[in-house]
C-alpha cells in the first residue's frame, strides 16, 4: 500500500517497473526532469520502504544506489 502518492512517485515507479535492468539514481534523474535530485532520492527511499521497489547502495561512502522492481 502506497502512503505518499504523488505524480513524481508514480512516474518513478512506472519507470522502474518498465525497466529491464536496475537503474542508478543518476539515470532516473536524467529521465524524470523538473524534479531535484533530493526529491527523487527521497521518493525512491519511500518507495523502497513501502516495498514497492528494491534498492541497494553500491560502493563506499556516498556511493551509488541502484533500484529495481520488486518481483512479488
Amino acid at each position: 500500500m502506497r502512503i505518499g502518492k504523488d505524480k513524481e512517485s508514480d512516474r518513478i515507479l512506472k519507470l522502474i517497473k518498465e525497466s529491464y535492468e536496475p537503474l542508478e539514481t543518476r539515470e532516473i534523474e536524467k529521465i524524470i526532469t523538473n524534479v531535484t535530485r533530493t526529491k527523487i532520492f527521497y521518493r525512491l527511499v519511500n518507495l523502497r520502504a513501502e516495498n514497492s521497489i528494491k534498492g541497494k547502495q553500491v560502493g563506499s561512502g556516498k556511493g551509488t544506489w541502484i533500484w529495481w522492481k520488486n518481483e512479488k
